[in-house]
Order: structure tokens, then C-alpha cells, then sequence
């Protein structure tokens, strides 16, 4: 199964910590050695890092390791190809434009059964069910809300629908993301947190490291990260339910079906 990773923040925040344990899931403490990808939004630019080899291998792993990039929303990934061979067109997350803005996605499990007809605005480089559900989502977004970028609560709606759909086809644990908002859907596994203020101390499962986060941040500051798995073990983690939908902005949980 491949592992997912999303920070959605009200400020530009580092994800260094986080990262910190969940690369060792990509070839260490888990078996996802099938590449790897980052993302980071940076204003309405997104800076993207992807790579074939294992994440516990790889160089461009170690230069995100150490560059403490500031961002409001990322979204990570760690592969297990289950569709398409291992090779970087297959590597997630997948970046489009849609409204303007970039959109990152990207997704854990398998769809069956899933060629959908594309319009040709959005066409798979890869030939991952992953990439050709994204493309896929982006036509039925287009479609359905053909003038300027829809609302929040407008995109959450269609989301809703597209999900319900694709989701008919398999496991499709998922990350989305326009720079603006995050939303994350579950079919069996996916958890989160919400780290506000009052801030404490929290040490990572997959390696033996702990940050206190009250000595990093101002009592204003919300960050919430989201995984496969939870990432620490001295806090706690909320589950979400399979067939879950949430969306979350600035920090908070603003949306849920």
C-alpha cells in the first residue's frame, strides 16, 4: 500500500519534521521502494520533487531533508506500483491547471475496471489508474463548474459526487490540493491531526527523533498534517471513517461528508 502525506497550515510552515519519518517509509521501516514525490505550494507557484528510486535512497529525498521549504499546503507520496511500471511519468503527486491554479493529487489503492472516455483536456502522461483518475476528476470539475473558480463549499459538492463514483472502482485513499484548500478522502485508511496552540512536544514512530513544536510556533499558528499512518506515537491521531470526505483550510477541519 502506498503512504500519503498532507500538511495544510495558516502560515508558510516547513515540513522537515514530518518528512523526517515518513521518508523511512519509503525502502526503511516500510517496503514502498517504488519512488517518491513532494510538493509544495509557494504562492500560486508549486515546487515539485519527484523521484523513481526508493525515498530512503534517494538524493533529491536528502536535499528536502534539509531544505526547510515554507509552505501552506504540501502533499506527499511514497509508492507501492501496483499499476505502471516504476518510472518518474508514474511517480506522484500529479500537477494540472485548472481555474488558473495548480492543483497536486495524489492516491493510494487501486481502481479495476477504469477507462473512462477523456475529453482531451486532461490526458495520463503515465499509465497509472492513479494519474487517469485525476485527469478524470479535472474533466468532471470543469464540466460541471464551467465559469471562474467555484467556491469551496461549491467544490466540495462535486468533489463529493466524482469521489462517490470513482471510489464504486476500488481502494481510493486520496490527497487533493489547489494551494488554497486540502481536501483528503478515505476508503480504509487515512488519519490526521490538528496541532493548535497549546503546542508540546511530539516524537516520530519511524525514527528516533522528537520536536517540541511549542519552541517553533506562535499561539496563532494551525497546521494540519494528514497520513496513512499516524507519524507519532505520543500523540493522538483521528481515524477517518471509510468513504470519508474533508477539507481542510488554514489549519482547520472546515468540511466534512
Amino acid at each position: 500500500m502506498c503512504q500519503l502525506l498532507g500538511m495544510n497550515c495558516n502560515v508558510p510552515t516547513d515540513i522537515c519534521f514530518s518528512f523526517e519519518g515518513f521518508h523511512r517509509r519509503g525502502g526503511s521501516t516500510e517496503h514502498h521502494a517504488d519512488g517518491w514525490g513532494i510538493a509544495f505550494f509557494e504562492g500560486p507557484g508549486c515546487r515539485v520533487f519527484i523521484d523513481s528510486k526508493p525515498a530512503v535512497e534517494s538524493a533529491i529525498a536528502e536535499l528536502v531533508r534539509n531544505y526547510p521549504i515554507h509552505s501552506t499546503n504540501v502533499i506527499a507520496h511514497i509508492r507501492k506500483a501496483t499499476r505502471g511500471v516504476v518510472a518518474l511519468e508514474n511517480t506522484h503527486p500529479f500537477l494540472r491547471e485548472l481555474w488558473g491554479r495548480y492543483w497536486l493529487f495524489a492516491h493510494n489503492g487501486t481502481l479495476e475496471n477504469f477507462s473512462p472516455e477523456l475529453a482531451g483536456f486532461y490526458r495520463p502522461v503515465g499509465t497509472t489508474d492513479s494519474e487517469r483518475a485525476f485527469c478524470y476528476m479535472l474533466e468532471r470539475l470543469r464540466a460541471r463548474c464551467p465559469g471562474p473558480q467555484p467556491t469551496l463549499n461549491e467544490c466540495f459538492a462535486v468533489l463529493r459526487d466524482i469521489t462517490s463514483e470513482l471510489a464504486q472502482h476500488g481502494r481510493f485513499n486520496y490527497l487533493l490540493s489547489n494551494g488554497a484548500y486540502l481536501i483528503a478522502h478515505c476508503a480504509d485508511k487515512l488519519c490526521y491531526i490538528l496541532r493548535h496552540a497549546p503546542f508540546a512536544a511530539a516524537h516520530l514512530i519511524d525514527q528516533d527523533v522528537t520536536v517540541d513544536f511549542s519552541a517553533l510556533t506562535t499561539p496563532d499558528d494551525k497546521v494540519a498534517v494528514i497520513a496513512t499512518t499516524p507519524l507519532t506515537d505520543n500523540e493522538k491521531w483521528t481515524e477517518m471513517h471509510p468513504g470519508q470526505l474533508l477539507a481542510f483550510q488554514h489549519g482547520d477541519l472546515v468540511l466534512s461528508a
